[in-house]
């Protein structure tokens, strides 16, 4: 986000591309807040530093449901929104890297669970972002769909204990799709394409996401491909200020 003309190229691509709600990883901007861009609403939180980050961009029309956020810390962010008949909670994360210690995973699992926490248990929630795991190719239960890619990993198995104990499914793995829509990041060089990036649904609410895949044409400035889902919900619009969740 810090380069020039990223946000507002994102926000072309989400007006081409008609989407409502875009989560970001790795925002790299300093402290946390709420900035107005034209008709679009950014919510973000960083750290200390110009390093990781987490944030959404909103559209008008989306922004006018919103009730609330909670930036938990630079990995961890949670939008509230108003909906009728029940609220839509969604949580954006940019898990710690491959490189990255036990402390750093169990630290972002435990700022996962804080958020999570502050979700209503009727309440629709969505988790999505940068996870840095693998899931691999095969079902497990209810909660990894048949429809991953590559082989499971270490950070791969975590989330799938942290999805099971939470009662929330891998969504994108749960649809068919050819493997060009199914990768979500290319290491430098093209050398190597993973899918690390999901998007998890409250299990009791799976049939509310219609549809998940990647859409390479998306001209996000990012070594990512974009990772859309499409979800069944009826927003309703706020007239009170949106305060942030204590």
């Amino acid at each position: 986000m810090l380069q020039k003309g990223k946000l507002d190229n994102i926000k072309k691509e989400m007006a081409r591309l008609k989407i409502n709600i875009m989560g970001i990883s790795e925002v790299r901007w300093k402290g946390a807040g709420v900035i107005n861009s034209d008709s679009h609403k950014l919510i973000y939180t960083g750290g200390n530093d110009h390093e990781r980050g987490v944030g959404f961009i909103l559209d008008r029309q989306t922004s006018l449901s919103l009730t609330g956020y909670w930036a938990v810390w630079d990995r961890v962010i949670l939008i509230k929104l108003e909906g009728k008949p029940l609220d839509l909670d969604i949580i954006q994360i940019y898990a710690p890297t491959s490189t990255s210690t036990k402390e750093d995973i169990d630290a972002f699992y435990l700022d996962l669970e804080k958020a999570k926490k502050q979700c209503k248990s009727q309440d629709p929630v969505i988790i999505m972002g940068d996870f840095n795991a693998k899931l691999g190719e095969q079902r497990m239960d209810d909660v990894v769909g048949p429809h991953g890619l590559g082989q499971k990993n270490e950070r791969g198995e975590r989330l799938v204990e942290w999805a099971q104990r939470n009662e929330v499914i891998i969504g994108n793995t749960w649809f068919e799709q050819p493997p060009r829509r199914k990768w979500t990041w290319k290491s430098p060089g093209d050398g190597s394409r993973n899918q690390i990036d999901f998007i998890l649904i409250s299990k009791r609410f799976r049939n509310a996401l219609l549809i998940s895949k990647t859409l390479p044409s998306a001209d996000c400035y990012s070594d990512h491909v974009l990772l859309m889902g499409k979800i069944r919900v009826k927003l309703r619009k706020q007239k009170r200020q949106n305060p942030i969740l204590d």
